[in-house]
């Protein structure tokens, strides 16, 4: 059966019921499939009960967990949207003023799409270092994930609702 009439079927079930899709190969794709057919949460089927306990916490407070992959993709699309329409680091001294430098570097890297590990090798920095300081922006900022600082780095954050 497909994915999306699994969906379909387990949300005529349980209603308004946030739904998780685990999966054995997890593919890009297949994340698209799910989140179009209204799931909140995706990941591998062999997820550590850890990262399980996280991402259940995320989805029952609202939010997505769409996975690093897929979040970097995300996050770089959006980075190319706005390279071509020169947007990135626009109105920098509104989103960024209550920032330390680093930080701002750190959010501005983090919207072309850089992982922690690219960031940290970037920056000269170690790789908790770089999870500190993106703790701090999004507190900050208010935000709570790397997608929505893009959205807010790269300008487009009034446009995403």
């Amino acid at each position: 059966m497909a994915l999306e009439a699994q969906i379909e079927r387990v949300g005529a079930q349980f209603g308004q019921t946030p739904c998780i899709v685990l999966s054995d190969r997890p593919t890009d794709e297949e994340a698209l499939a799910a989140f179009a057919a209204g799931v909140r949460g995706y990941c591998n089927t062999h997820a550590a009960a850890q990262l399980l306990i996280q991402i259940a916490s995320v989805v029952l407070q609202g939010g997505l967990w769409i996975g690093e992959p897929l979040m970097q993709r995300l996050i770089s699309a959006t980075s190319r949207i706005q390279a071509t329409s020169g947007r990135i680091g626009a109105g920098l001294d509104t989103w960024s003023q209550n920032l330390t430098e680093r930080e701002k570097e750190v959010a501005l890297t983090i919207a072309r799409g850089s992982s922690n590990k690219e960031i940290a090798k970037a920056l000269g920095i170690t790789e908790r270092t770089v999870k500190a300081h993106v703790g701090s922006i999004l507190d900050k900022l208010q935000v709570r994930d790397r997608l929505q600082l893009s959205l807010i780095v790269n300008g487009r954050a009034s446009e995403a609702g």
